[in-house]
């Protein structure tokens, strides 16, 4: 592809201001405990962490909102809270970020999802999870359709995030890809196992190596036009963009062939988070009339600013420019 400018991205950037999101999926309160570790348990051969400090912060679907609201983006959520003191932070936390929070359901029936990680310094020494992923109550699910329903009659792109939670039941997903249809608004999806073959239609269809792996038993080639030209077609998507961590990314596009972005980050403090970012920068810079390698770019390059950063982060329109700025100076043939 020919080198996306400074200036393209930046109008495309200053657009997504304009930009009405909605995003579907897992709420999630990613706690961080950090500390130093100097000497090893005696009661068993594991470290020691002297605990300093304690964060929360938004995650999974959560964190995808908060990083279209820090674009300048609005963005509404769907998604469900446990009755419960988790469930006030985290929902406090999405108020602070701008979120339209509208379509949260808090019910009593289970808790709010928690990753707790235990750091010291950038160094994750253990995380556990308190959650419940069996599937939604009907009754639950129901209100969480009706709200989505409103606030699809209304937005520019609904996102569609996934991380295996039981929010996303085969009812919600169908209400929200018949949404998109309806509308005939664009559709972005990011994947879990579970449900990994109930998107079709989907605009964008986004896993990462291991997911579709996984998905498919089988290798993948994302360097081979072909097969992901097949791949695609499989999934029915208009557009596979498929994540590959450190070495960028692989997108094929229907009607528009495959190309192929490598990993624009230099340094990797911390990799929670990357995909959510990706996430909200393609959808709301194709939201805001980007092409889909366009967007991909752009995303690269937010990933790439994100992963410098600790713990669960969100990324500026400014950092993202500036990141552009210093590759286009330091590699000025990358991703032709």
């Amino acid at each position: 592809m020919a080198i996306l400018t400074h200036r393209r991205a930046k109008e495309l950037l200053d657009r997504v201001r304009t930009v009405d999101t909605v995003v579907v999926g897992d709420l999630m309160l990613d706690r961080y405990i950090s500390g130093v570790v100097e000497r090893v348990s005696p009661e068993a051969p594991v470290p020691i962490v002297r605990v300093e400090d304690h964060q929360d912060a938004v995650g999974g679907a959560g964190n995808v909102a908060a990083n279209i609201s820090n674009l300048g983006g609005k963005c509404s959520v769907v998604g469900c809270l446990g009755d419960d003191a988790e469930g006030q932070i985290l929902y406090s936390a999405l108020q602070r970020q701008g979120v339209d929070v509208s379509g949260i359901v808090t019910t009593p029936s289970r808790p709010t999802t928690v990753k707790t990680r235990v750091m010291a310094g950038h160094q994750q020494m253990v995380r556990f999870d308190c959650e419940d992923d069996s599937e939604l109550d009907v009754s639950v699910a129901t209100q969480l359709v009706k709200g989505l329903q409103t606030l699809a009659t209304d937005t520019d792109v609904i996102v569609i995030e996934d991380y295996d939670k039981g929010v996303l039941s085969r009812y919600v997903i169908d209400a929200a890809m018949r949404a998109s249809s309806e509308h005939c608004i664009p559709s972005v999806v990011d994947p879990k196992r579970r449900n990994f073959f109930s998107f079709s239609g989907a605009t964008v269809f986004k896993p990462n190596a291991k997911e579709l792996g996984d998905a498919l038993g089988a290798c993948i080639y994302p360097d081979d036009p072909l097969w992901m030209k097949q791949t695609r077609e499989h999934l029915s998507c208009s557009c596979l963009l498929l994540t590959l961590g450190p070495e960028g990314m692989a997108l094929d596009i229907e009607g528009g062939g495959h190309d192929r972005l490598f990993g624009a980050s230099r340094t990797v403090y911390d990799v929670s988070g990357a995909g959510d970012t990706v996430t909200a920068v393609v959808a709301t810079v194709m939201a805001a009339g980007g092409s889909p390698v366009e967007a991909a770019y752009i995303a690269n390059h937010a990933a790439a600013v994100g992963v410098t950063k600790s713990g669960v982060a969100t990324v500026s329109p400014e950092e993202i420019l500036e990141h552009i700025e210093a590759k286009s100076h330091t590699n000025p043939t990358e991703n032709k």
